[in-house]
């Protein structure tokens, strides 16, 4: 069985280095069973938009006094470790962490990053769409929390990976990372591993 850890965040807009990341989640699964979970709140430095409240239901109010994207992304890193991760649609959620993590200088997880979505339109044909919201609904994946939520949206993206692997490779053979890659567009992509500066490193001494 596969070890990996699904991811999923939650932001004030569409544009990197421009909005901001309010929530962010990853779930940790072994094969198709969940072994741990990790999810914050961030407070962003500027207001929650109204339309993007409408989307995922995360107010001023309950961001206020959360951590930091830069503390938020330390404690995220550590969860993650070197695990392959998953998200949906990756290179959205990838793009606005590595802003974050170059910006602020933190870890990030080291672990190579697959994308749910592109592989969903190779290995599941005939979906009316490849929202993740509709694939969990094509598959009969139980749907147990609210979608557009970062912890709900991590597990539902891990558990739509977990089935595409029982489709992609016999029972008890070992997935091939490469094939992996090769499905989820073929872009090796990865979070930067960013060294702090002397600068940066004489503020914490």
């Amino acid at each position: 069985m596969m070890r990996f850890v699904a991811f999923d965040i939650e932001t004030t807009g569409f544009l990197p280095r421009v909005d901001h990341i309010v929530e962010i989640a990853a779930v940790r699964f072994e094969g198709s069973q969940i072994l741990e979970s990790f999810s914050t709140l961030i407070q962003p430095p500027i207001p929650i938009p109204p339309e993007a409240t409408r989307v995922h239901g995360i107010t001023n109010d309950m961001v206020r006094g959360k951590p930091t994207i830069d503390q938020a992304l330390i404690q995220f890193s550590e969860f993650c470790g070197t695990d392959t991760l998953v998200a949906h649609n990756a290179p959205f959620d990838v793009e606005f962490i590595k802003a974050d993590v170059e910006k602020h200088e933190v870890p990030a997880p080291a672990g190579l990053i697959l994308d749910s979505c592109l592989m969903a339109r190779k290995v599941i044909p005939g979906a009316p769409n490849y929202r993740l919201g509709t694939l969990v609904t094509f598959l009969q994946i139980s749907a147990n929390g609210n979608y557009h939520r970062a912890e709900a949206d991590s597990r539902y993206c891990g558990q739509l990976f977990s089935q595409m692997l029982t489709r992609i490779f016999k029972a008890g053979a070992a997935p091939v990372i490469e094939n992996l890659v090769n499905l989820s567009g073929g872009q090796v992509l990865r979070f930067p591993q960013v060294q702090r500066s002397h600068k940066q490193m004489d503020l914490f001494i």
